[in-house]
Formats: C-alpha cells, sequence, structure tokens
C-alpha cells in the first residue's frame, strides 16, 4: 500500500487553481471547474484541490509538506509572489530546515529542504 493522492479543500476553487498553478508553479494533470477539482503533478503523491461543501474543512493547518531543493532561493521567490509565510527558513531541532506558509484559505502547509546543507544553521 502506498499513499496515492491527498486532497485540499478550497472555498473559491477559481482563486485556489489560479495560487497553485500561479503562484505556486504546480503543473495541474486534470482540472474540471464545473466538478470544483483540480490534481497536480507532483513526484510520487497527487495533490487536490476541491471545492468544499464544509466551510469547517477549509483554513486549518494541512500538514501537508512540499519539498524544494533550495529552500531559501524557495521562500525568496514565493514571498515576492505575495505568499504569506508564517514562519521563515529555519532548521529543525530534528534535522529539518523548514518554512510554513498559508494559500488565500488559510491552509498551512511546510516548505522543506530534507538535506544537510544547513545542518550549521
Amino acid at each position: 500500500m502506498k499513499l496515492w493522492y491527498v486532497n485540499l479543500f478550497v472555498s473559491d476553487f477559481e482563486r485556489a487553481l489560479a495560487f497553485y498553478e500561479g503562484t505556486l508553479g504546480l503543473t495541474a494533470r486534470r482540472k474540471d471547474a464545473a466538478f470544483g477539482y483540480a490534481a497536480f503533478a507532483t513526484a510520487d503523491v497527487l495533490f487536490a484541490i476541491v471545492q468544499a461543501n464544509d466551510a469547517s474543512l477549509v483554513g486549518r493547518h494541512t500538514g501537508i509538506g512540499f519539498g524544494v531543493e533550495d529552500l531559501v532561493a524557495s521562500h525568496r521567490e514565493l514571498a515576492a509572489k505575495g505568499v504569506e509565510f508564517t514562519m521563515s527558513p529555519e532548521k529543525q531541532p530534528w534535522g529539518g530546515f523548514m518554512a510554513v506558509f498559508r494559500d488565500p484559505d488559510g491552509n498551512t502547509f511546510y516548505l522543506d529542504q530534507l538535506d544537510d546543507r544547513h545542518a550549521d544553521r
């Protein structure tokens, strides 16, 4: 068994689609505005946004982490595009190097660089 997909609930599908495609630069594998669904190509797991029918499913900490090769450069690039970061890149006690950001609905994500290039920070 392996993790196949992760769905994220959003309040405004078109706004979310613009954020994930345009701002974050994810490539949509399939999208259907009438159904309120888009799945994005990521390395091993499909990441999808889904129009929520229940507002309590939107605007929460997701526990979802996006991995990048260079966290400092990615943080700088996304912040310049207006992405709201609630935590700047920071070395973690467990050895990781990560930042935390929000989408337009307030859904919160990790942005991680999981290697040892920043072990001295």
